[in-house]
């Protein structure tokens, strides 16, 4: 099968490569760009462990052919640490308040979160919930994935990380 010559910006950086026309975007950020960070889950767009995010929106990369996004913006976990290589206030969050066990879905569940925290800088339980609610977790329970994104929202708005009581 005949491949197709791709550009894109990955993590602020101008990539290009080949793929055939049927090739998903995350086997080609993987195999081909060698960031394996997203991880392939369930390949049918239900679990949202291959979540990056793309032109500003989150999408599952195994519902996208790498020719489409030829041109495109991407921000895969590999982007998420600040520039100096520190964690970001997501990354941190998660390390923090225990926000994995396996550890599996978290780099899909981070650049969900991303994208949920510019959509929302100040979001509620609730709409956390709602905002991850296409990433699945199989080990936490999704109690503390929340408190990270609670924790990295205060740190982000200048504020002092408030647990609610229980």
């Amino acid at each position: 099968m005949a491949k197709t010559h791709i550009k894109m910006t990955v993590n602020g950086a101008e990539v290009e490569g080949l793929a055939e026309p049927r090739m998903l975007l995350i086997h080609f950020i993987r195999e081909t760009l060698s960031l394996t960070g997203a991880h392939i889950g369930c390949e049918t767009s239900h679990c949202g462990a291959c979540t990056v995010d793309i032109d500003g929106r989150s999408v599952k990369s195994c519902t996208v052919f790498a020719v489409q996004a030829n041109g495109a913006d991407i921000t895969t976990i590999e982007g998420m640490a600040n520039a100096d290589g520190t964690l970001s206030a997501l990354q941190e969050g998660f390390r923090m308040m225990h926000g994995l066990q396996c550890g599996y879905c978290t780099p899909g569940m981070i650049v969900r979160a991303h994208r949920l925290l510019k959509e929302n800088p100040n979001p509620t339980e609730e709409e956390i919930r709602f905002g991850i609610s296409g990433n699945l977790c199989r080990c936490t329970g999704y109690q503390n994935i929340v408190k990270a994104i609670q924790y990295a929202a205060a740190k982000l708005n200048g504020a002092e990380f408030q647990e609610a009581a229980e």
